[in-house]
């Protein structure tokens, strides 16, 4: 009895969710959209990068699914790109239930580059969260309920050096994931935050050699395991909301 109970509050059938997933193309944000769309759920993926979207968009079709993904060329960095982003939300998912916030730049320190550069990492890892959660909600409201998910990072307690910009994008997103999730919770709309530790993406300045040793030592993660907790979050009775979640590799000691 108890095994069949857990077995039905685990269930990740996601069919016929609507869900925008920016940065759904590399890393992380990629096998979001492949485990999703074959739970079942009607995807839209955003990119920079047309070739990486096809490709993406083929991947999930390798899969057993019932599900869909299509997608749109985006720079995240522009106000109006946004604007017109949701406008395909519109036209291709006619409507939204959730929002996977994870399209995010890695960078170094403030004393490198200038204010361009920050300023663009910025825009993108912060701002455009903020802008695309903004547009989520206009539409969440109409449905009564939703789900918006955080992609951060362990980075923003951990604090390493030589990452100033970086740790300040994803302290941001820690902050406004808390501050929002109070916001909206008379709304019925659900915001969760996911802070992984070291994953096996394009992020990582080592070869992909010495990325999958490290997968292979537990002491990175591979992006689907990152993938498997998003799914995890979204697949919850109506009435229970996961705030939080930090995912690290076993022997990634932070």
């Amino acid at each position: 009895m108890v095994k069949e109970e857990i077995n039905t509050k685990s269930s990740t059938d996601l069919s016929g969710k609507r869900i925008l997933i920016t940065g759904g193309t590399t890393g992380i944000g990629r096998e979001i959209t492949i485990l999703l769309t074959s739970l079942g759920a009607n995807c839209l993926i955003c990119g920079r990068n047309q070739e990486q979207i096809d490709e993406t968009i083929a991947a999930t079709k390798n899969t057993i699914s019932t599900g869909n993904c299509q997608g749109v060329v985006t720079e995240l960095a522009n106000g109006d790109e946004i604007k017109l982003l949701y406008h395909e939300v519109d036209a291709r998912l006619g409507g939204l239930d959730i929002l996977i916030n994870n399209a995010a730049l890695g960078y170094g320190s403030v004393t490198e580059g200038g204010y361009e550069q920050i300023s663009y990492i910025v825009q993108t890892n912060l701002i455009a969260y903020l802008a695309c959660a903004h547009y989520a909600i206009e539409r969440m409201k109409n449905e009564g309920k939703g789900h918006i998910v955080n992609i951060g990072s362990m980075s923003a307690d951990v604090r390493e050096k030589g990452s100033s910009v970086y740790v300040a994008t994803k302290s941001g997103i820690q902050g406004f994931s808390e501050a929002l999730r109070k916001e909206l919770n008379p709304e019925k709309i659900k915001v969760t935050l996911i802070e992984p530790g070291a994953v096996n993406t394009d992020m990582q300045p080592d070869s992909s050699a010495e990325k999958q040793q490290q997968v292979d030592g537990l002491e990175m993660l591979p992006a689907r395991d990152i993938a498997k907790a998003v799914a995890f979050c979204l697949s919850q009775q109506e009435g229970c909301e996961v705030v939080g979640m930090q995912i690290k590799p076993q022997f990634q000691f932070i």
